[in-house]
């Protein structure tokens, strides 16, 4: 008699802990580990080490504390998207204002739990980012969305408008990913965000938008680096 076919088998979800502070972050691990359907492949103190080894760790979510030394978490979260854009972000934060929510989420974080949350939370926010949903931190709203500008448009993360000052400059898509060390496909992802966000169709119109609003003033022939982002 045949035996059954084994069930198939479900590979554990990968996650990265980068946090500053050690106790917090082997604590952290220290949970995860619990669990049969969690690995942890890394903890990282900063920001920085975390866009540098993010490839090589492969996560499939990178537990992200905001305040941290030499990269913050804000940006680290937008370098690591544009290196490996299927990574979920889920940030790790004493900060339960609406301002940080918020802000954490226009930068492209698909959570945001708080750090003394129950172990449990953290699990269900895992598995929740992990299945494409949105998990914010026990009273925020589920309809909770990125502050808007004046004009009701939703406003451009600091690498977005790094790179609309980079493209307003007349620079091409090819030397904006070579300052900022991305892929020209990012750039052009970038690009068309922008213009989304704007509601602007064409790169003249980028450069006029640029022009009228200030984005030019007082830049001098600075690249993007110092731009910011």
């Amino acid at each position: 008699m045949t035996a059954p076919p084994d069930p198939v088998r479900v590979q554990p979800v990968r996650v990265l802990i980068v946090d500053d502070h050690p106790m917090v972050a082997q604590g952290i691990r220290a949970i995860l580990e619990t669990w049969d359907d969690i690995v942890v492949v890394g903890t990282l103190s900063n920001g920085q080490e975390a866009v540098d080894r993010v490839r090589a760790l492969d996560p499939d979510v990178v537990l992200l504390d905001l305040n941290m030394p030499r990269l913050s978490g804000l940006a680290a979260t937008e370098l690591i998207l544009e290196r490996r854009p299927g990574t979920r972000i889920l940030i790790l934060s004493m900060h339960d204002s609406p301002e940080y929510i918020g802000t954490a989420l226009a930068h492209g974080a698909r959570g945001y739990v708080l750090k003394d949350a129950p172990a449990e939370e953290v699990k269900v926010a895992i598995e929740a980012v992990m299945r494409g949903e949105r998990y914010l931190c026990d009273g925020a709203s589920s309809t909770l969305a990125p502050a808007a500008t004046a004009d009701g448009r939703e406003p451009l993360t600091a690498r977005e408008q790094s790179i609309l000052l980079a493209l307003a400059q007349g620079q091409s898509n090819k030397a904006v990913a070579a300052a900022f060390d991305i892929s020209v496909r990012t750039v052009e992802t970038h690009r068309k965000n922008i213009k989304r966000k704007l509601g602007i169709a064409t790169t003249a119109g980028l450069t006029r938008y640029a022009l009228e609003h200030g984005v030019l003033q007082g830049t001098g022939r600075r690249g993007p680096r110092a731009a910011g982002g």
